[in-house]
């Protein structure tokens, strides 16, 4: 581990009802995510590489309504500043009242569920794309390798193996080969490049209103109505921003709503009413441990690109 100054130090405190665990858990992309990691003392360990560099940051539940935060490198001060967005203060669940009895007992259960706003645009992108039309553990394994090889090691006393991901300019110097052995494919690897080149521009979007954000992702070759949803709700907090063409999401929400599945078309019909928090539905589902899909096959095959 790397070891650097004196941490910046803060605790934030909410008038209302807190979960670190429900609302930051989205933003890990699986088991050995080298940016997230969750410790047998229960503290959760981010890292991340804000405009003023590096930083990694310790999270520690205190109560019901706080959260303490501990933060190391160059990065540090700028991210203490973020925090309150991180853990979902300014989202606003005003007027979300569902009737649907599954619903409605999912928001009694977890009223300390927000949708967290990280504002770090190409840190949420780069593991969406590489989750486009795969299987998750091994866009997973990609984002570990990768973010191991051309990641800066964690400041402070981050866990062994922890690592800053890379910039948008290093994504975009990374070898067509390393994408490869990664099990990354050409088309995969080739939108992560394009968007790398105009970083700065996707960066920007995370100043925009929700609507401009998603058509400025979108236009980068590659990058489509789910992998702009996938960004907006861990880097713009969105609360709407419905994961349309996932591969089991509206067959969920059929079978857990409605006890029968539902395709892209009819879940956006069914949902219509519940803007704008149609995202808020889901992570509702998830965390509840509401969400149901029957299994009827096998599961979807891991490819490896490398053999290709």
């Amino acid at each position: 581990m790397t070891v650097s100054a004196t941490p910046v130090e803060t605790t934030h405190r909410s008038p209302r009802p807190l979960s670190l665990t429900a609302t930051l858990d989205r933003l890990g992309h699986g088991r050995g995510d080298p940016c997230h990691r969750v410790t047998p003392d229960g503290a959760l360990w981010r890292t991340s590489l804000m405009p003023s560099g590096p930083v990694s940051y310790r999270l520690v539940q205190v109560d019901r309504h706080s959260v303490a935060c501990r933060a190391w490198g160059a990065g540090a001060a700028e991210f203490a500043t973020t925090l309150p967005d991180l853990l979902g203060e300014h989202d606003d669940a005003t007027g979300f009242a569902p009737e649907h009895p599954t619903l409605a007992e999912a928001l009694r259960r977890l009223p300390g569920l927000r949708i967290p706003r990280t504002g770090r645009v190409f840190e949420a992108l780069v593991p969406a794309i590489l989750e486009q039309k795969v299987h998750g553990i091994a866009a997973q394994a990609s984002w570990r390798r990768l973010v191991t090889a051309h990641g800066t090691a964690a400041p402070g006393p981050a866990p062994d193996g922890m690592r800053v991901p890379p910039s948008a300019q290093v994504w975009r110097r990374i070898p067509s080969w390393e994408f490869h052995r990664a099990g990354v494919d050409p088309r995969r690897s080739r939108t992560i490049v394009t968007a790398a080149a105009v970083g700065s521009r996707l960066e920007a979007a995370a100043a925009m209103t929700p609507a401009a954000a998603l058509a400025r992702l979108r236009v980068v070759d590659g990058i489509g109505e789910w992998t702009a949803a996938e960004v907006a709700q861990r880097a713009f907090g969105d609360a709407d921003a419905l994961s349309v063409g996932d591969f089991h999401l509206a067959a969920t929400v059929g079978w857990s709503l409605l006890g029968r599945p539902l395709d892209d078309a009819a879940m956006v019909e069914y949902l219509e009413p519940l803007r704008p928090h149609r995202y808020r539905v889901v992570r509702l589902l998830e965390v509840s441990g509401q969400a149901v899909k029957p299994k009827f096959g096998p599961r979807t095959p891991v490819t490896d690109h490398r053999d290709r």
